[in-house]
């Protein structure tokens, strides 16, 4: 979740605590200098071709801005042809239009790659200039050609494949599109391309906007510049009073995060019953609203609250939402529990949470310690990555902590040592079920919706699907595993509060039917209709 990453960039900086629900959730854009954002009306414009897109040029040997001399040649490049630069040169794209406008077209699977090609072009370009921006930094053009002359046969027997998937079902061509692109059938691949190009919409079903990221990572896949997307993705960041404000209303319109935090609060508030010094260490604490409802409850707390001391953890990625440094995180939760009169201190920890040592979490004898994971863990490199095996080597850090509970939030997806595949057909069902459900709650037409999409979910799913190694930083496990790896760090099963459970049954009374909460192995699992989407746990 941005697609996740949650508390980093996009969804990973969407776990704010913003509206109150339950014991555990309070307003936070009113404590954070309340932060405002208008809506300027500006359009985004599609400038001259010369500005990166990724295209699908097919053209006839005497096609005079041709670029190659075989008879159909599939082309994604930087710089387009001259012929398209002048198309391309003023095409408005606005994201602010009415509901009758698309991005694309509908969903077509009659037409061949050949069919008016002008109109494609347009249609492509609106798409990747929604998705990196009209100036994307991706470099160096690459180029797909299918053969010069193609045989009948090979004529027949694609014919047939395309015949063979039903009318209409794009889920099928992405899924049959990226099984060729695993066993290398580069003719294939780029056949399906083409057809999905008219398939995908930004603005469209669940399916369909999905479909448009998933085929971008595809394109990168192929090309091998996984990474050149995903950063050129990473460099179109909204302003940061912008990501603020799209990642509140994904906040709100979807329960994953509240139930995150809610269920993390309330096994922290249980182990600290008695305590007179609390210490808590955030890894990657994003903007600190976790910690709002929790100094709220400890300030009503029978007999006084307790002393609180708060170690936040975070490198540079989130300081760009935030607006700053740690510093502005301590300030306003320092503000806010002197309100409460709740004693209090905050210590910043400005690192990537595998750099941390024992010596910079501050901790001081007579403390009762807690420790958060709140969906953060699947960003650090395990045994797959690296030797160094930085993942396992934190929970042993650690357990050497003697900690009274560890809480772990994560996004229920296998997404980390998958082959591509796999991976892919991960993917594809899990996004596509929070793709619905924010469906429920934004209209399609909604711009804003669009911008939460692309800026919050967006890049995690084309890095899931283009990058490899060290590159592919979302790399999420289902809580099995994450079982697995705290029992071989020492830690025995944390049981939850029973009232965090009803709390958060009456959280999701204000949503869909259509989410389920489900308790089982003393686990709590939230998800849409029959797919898990986020696990949370407590280990000691």
């Amino acid at each position: 979740m941005r697609a996740s990453r949650l508390r980093r960039t996009g969804m990973s900086n969407t776990l704010c605590f913003q509206q109150k629900a339950g014991a555990y959730c309070v307003p936070q854009f009113q404590i954070l200098d309340q932060l405002s954002h208008s809506d300027n009306g500006g359009n985004y414009s599609i400038q001259a071709y010369s500005d990166h897109c990724c295209t699908r040029e097919l053209s006839s040997k005497n096609d005079s801005h041709a670029r190659c001399n075989s008879s159909s040649t599939i082309s994604f490049s930087p710089y387009g042809s001259p012929m398209l630069q002048q198309e391309f040169q003023s095409y408005p794209l606005d994201l602010h239009q009415s509901p009758e406008t698309k991005y694309s077209s509908p969903i077509s699977m009659s037409s061949s790659i050949t069919d008016d090609m002008t109109d494609f072009r347009h249609k492509l370009k609106e798409l990747e200039s929604v998705m990196l921006g009209p100036d994307s930094d991706v470099p160096e053009c690459y180029e797909l050609a299918l053969p010069s002359s193609i045989a009948p046969p090979e004529l027949d027997s694609w014919r047939q494949m395309m015949e063979a998937i039903p009318v209409g079902d794009l889920k099928q061509v992405l899924v049959t599109c990226a099984k060729a692109i695993s066993i290398n059938d580069l003719p294939k691949a780029e056949c399906l391309m083409s057809q999905l190009r008219q398939m995908v919409s930004v603005s469209g079903e669940p399916i369909q906007r999905l479909g448009a990221y998933v085929l971008e990572g595809l394109v990168a896949r192929l090309d091998a510049s996984g990474s050149s997307i995903y950063k050129s993705l990473k460099c179109k960041e909204p302003e940061s009073f912008e990501l603020l404000s799209y990642m509140h209303i994904l906040y709100e319109v979807c329960p994953y995060f509240k139930f995150g935090y809610m269920s993390a609060n309330g096994a922290i508030a249980e182990a600290m019953k008695g305590e007179n010094r609390v210490h808590i260490i955030d890894f990657q604490i994003g903007q600190g609203s976790q910690w709002v409802t929790l100094i709220q409850a400890f300030a009503a707390r029978p007999g006084g609250p307790p002393h609180i001391r708060i170690t936040g953890i975070d490198d540079s990625t989130s300081a760009y939402a935030r607006r700053g440094g740690l510093n502005i995180v301590g300030k306003m939760l320092s503000k806010l529990a002197e309100s409460f009169n709740v004693p209090f201190e905050f210590h910043a920890a400005s690192m990537s949470d595998y750099e941390v040592q024992v010596a910079d979490l501050g901790i001081h004898t007579g403390e009762a310690l807690a420790v958060n994971f709140a969906f953060m863990l699947h960003h650090t490199p395990d045994e797959s990555v690296s030797t160094q095996n930085h993942r396992d080597e934190l929970l042993r850090l650690v357990k050497g902590l003697n900690p009274k509970v560890v809480t772990l939030v994560e996004q229920e997806c296998n997404t980390n040592t998958a082959p591509f595949f796999p991976r892919f057909l991960e993917t594809l069902d899990y996004y596509i079920a929070m793709f619905e459900s924010i469906d429920v709650n934004l209209p399609r037409e909604d711009k804003q919706r669009i911008n939460v999409e692309q800026h919050c979910l967006a890049r995690d799913v084309v890095n899931i699907i283009a990058c490899e190694g060290t590159e592919r930083v979302e790399r999420h496990e289902l809580l099995g595993k994450w079982k697995s790896r705290f029992r071989m760090a020492g830690f025995s099963p944390y049981p939850l509060s029973s009232l965090v459970n009803a709390t958060i049954k009456t959280l999701l009374g204000n949503y869909s039917s259509k989410y389920r909460l489900e308790e089982r192995d003393g686990a709590l699992y939230l998800g849409w209709m029959k797919r898990d989407l986020v696990a949370s746990c407590a280990w000691k």
